[in-house]
């Protein structure tokens, strides 16, 4: 009996992705290309992401295997809903290959699109619902053992309806709690530069929860500074701006810093105070959103809130609280990415030596710094 080839295999419970009609493409990364389309039955829109195959020699990306796994597992109002897997079928087209495409729920915005466009704007109510929600979402991953790994705006969705979705987890991962005397090694080459938490600069392999809650940290002040505050070209400078925000790297505030190979190997800045509220007050007015970013951004993974601590901060129930983002979204008729926002227009002082590089792997467009005068004084 002759063996089936691909292109005679029938997969009853993968569909063509030709019962999607594709509208638009809404992304672009290391991952592949995201498009918005609509079901053609029911009109329902979505997003197809494509998995790249091209580097595979033979079989399915485990990259693309890891990440429909862990969305199947996971099924929370503020994680994003994988709805189904499709194909495209072999032809001579495509060197008789098909293609598999993520079909997920389609969001109508990205985090680092609308805090790009200068005309959206955020109330403080609605920043704590944008936080409450993203917090609730790590919170329900973290409890289910998943480490997401790519925590920055570009990868925070929000519907139409101002419900966070968190996305793209392509480079998330199981992780357990090392029992003693056996470390977990993890890679340390994830997260995009400028979200990355100091321990995974350092080279650490047995991290935990606290590499998301530094990325929500950033996140967070990004909300009032509209761009990243820490915008480095290489792990060294990346380092050095950590350090210039959040003091120096020492023993004193970090006791057991030592133990990672790059401590030592590294030139790491002496002498820098803590000035996260300090520098950031200019912006963010709120007190309680000061203490909270300062107890995200501590450079002790061990001293860094946690998701359930965060939750339960003094900055969600005082006034004002937390508000529906309905009627803020409803004012933006069309889809905001940061793949489809305009490049920005350089500013010409930089006190910190911010350079506009591209964010480094795994990473997409960069955006620029606002051409706010106050940003550079500051930063």
């Amino acid at each position: 009996m002759a063996k089936p080839t691909e292109s005679t295999m029938d997969f009853p419970f993968c569909h063509d992705v030709g019962k999607y009609e594709r509208i638009t493409k809404i992304g672009q990364g290391t991952f592949g290309e995201v498009f918005k389309a609509r079901d053609r039955k029911s009109g329902r829109l979505v997003a197809l992401k494509k998995v790249i195959m091209e580097n595979e020699k033979e079989g399915f990306p485990i990259t693309a295997l890891r990440e429909i796994k862990i969305l199947q597992l996971l099924r929370h109002d503020n994680v994003v809903d994988l709805i189904e897997i499709c194909r495209t079928k072999p032809t001579q087209y495509n060197r008789c290959k098909g293609s598999i495409y993520l079909v997920f729920e389609f969001c109508a915005h990205d985090l680092a699109g609308l805090l790009s466009n200068a005309v959206v704007k955020f109330t403080l109510g609605e920043i704590k619902k944008v936080m409450l929600q993203l917090l609730e979402g790590l919170f329900y991953i973290h409890r289910n053992k998943i480490l997401h790994r790519d925590m920055k705006a570009a990868n925070i969705l929000i519907t139409k309806n101002g419900v966070l979705k968190l996305a793209d987890f392509g480079l998330a991962r199981a992780f357990s709690y090392a029992k003693t005397g056996h470390a977990n090694r993890y890679t340390n080459r994830v997260v995009t530069l400028w979200y990355r938490p100091p321990e995974l600069l350092l080279g650490d392999r047995d991290y935990g929860p606290p590499i998301d809650l530094w990325g929500a940290g950033c996140i967070m002040t990004e909300m009032w500074t509209r761009t990243p505050v820490m915008q480095g070209h290489t792990e060294q400078q990346q380092l050095t701006l950590i350090s210039q925000l959040c003091g120096s790297i020492t023993p004193q505030v970090w006791p057991d810093v030592e133990k990672y190979e790059l401590y030592r190997k590294l030139e790491l800045p002496q002498g820098q105070k803590r000035k996260v509220k300090e520098r950031l007050k200019a912006y963010v007015k709120d007190q309680y959103a000061l203490d909270l970013i300062d107890k995200l951004l501590s450079l002790d993974p061990k001293h860094r809130i946690d998701s359930d601590e965060a939750l339960n901060h003094d900055f969600f129930w005082t006034e004002p609280l937390p508000c529906d983002l309905l009627n803020m979204l409803s004012q933006h008729k069309t889809s905001m990415f940061e793949y489809l926002a305009p490049p920005r227009k350089p500013s010409n002082a930089h006190s910190s030596g911010h350079h506009h590089h591209p964010r480094h792997q795994p990473a997409g467009p960069a955006r620029q710094q606002p051409t706010d005068p106050a940003y550079d004084r500051i930063f």
